[in-house]
């Protein structure tokens, strides 16, 4: 079980954006390293997900406005630490791989450091999602954002990441998070982290309806920002 410790000693916060997480959260709570503070952004789960992760020492903070950017950008406000990462509290990530990423960001080899899903089997990524990562990902490349991977598990200093001037609170805030870092000129690389099938169905890709409506999404932004 993890420990709460003060914003002011904890070398790292890592935020979990969650909704009704519940059953997963004491894996990835117990998951993560000594000295990484826990803050949960609860995006208004019916699940108890804020009991459980109060339980195992968890910050949580209340994010009623809904949407995956929302409770991110919550998070990162309730954070107090220098160093933030971000990570879905799902299961799917293992907390245990973030020192990896805050390596290569507090080496200063890098603004940003995301890291690059590698399934672990067949069943935690289904192939209509892969595709449609792959699909958005081309795209930024070709506006010149080096990525493979839309990631959801990232790493970047918390001042710099309130900095940019990212709009969307729903589920296109990872792909305006990546134009904004580009445009502001950040160094962006990947590092390769495990992918495990989630616990429970997907908000966004649990379905190859989802990942279309998506991938539309997506699209749609990237003209806007253009």
């Amino acid at each position: 079980m993890i420990t709460q410790c003060d914003p002011t000693q904890a070398s790292v916060d890592v935020v979990l954006p969650c909704l009704d997480e519940a059953e997963a959260l004491p894996w990835v709570l117990d998951r993560l390293p000594p000295g990484y503070r826990a803050v949960v952004a609860d995006n208004g789960s019916r699940d108890g997900s804020a009991r459980v992760a109060r339980e195992r020492g968890a910050v949580v903070v209340d994010v009623p406005r809904r949407g995956y950017g929302a409770a991110v950008r919550g998070g990162l406000l309730a954070a107090g630490a220098e160093v933030v990462c971000v990570c879905d509290a799902d299961g799917s990530l293992d907390p245990a791989q973030l020192p990896g990423l805050v390596a290569e960001l507090t080496a200063g080899r890098a603004d940003l450091v995301l890291g690059r899903r590698r399934p672990t089997s067949p069943r935690a990524w289904p192939p209509h999602a892969r595709l449609g990562n792959a699909v958005v990902a081309q795209r930024l490349r070709r506006r010149g954002v080096p990525v493979h991977d839309l990631g959801p598990m990232r790493a970047a200093r918390r001042e710099a990441l309130l900095g940019l001037p990212i709009a969307d609170g729903r589920f296109g805030y990872p792909l305006e998070l990546l134009l904004r870092a580009g445009q502001a000129g950040w160094r962006i690389i990947e590092t390769d982290v495990d992918y495990r099938p989630r616990v429970g169905r997907s908000k966004v890709t649990g379905t190859p309806l989802g990942t279309a409506r998506a991938v539309r999404d997506m699209t749609a932004a990237l003209a806007r920002l253009r």
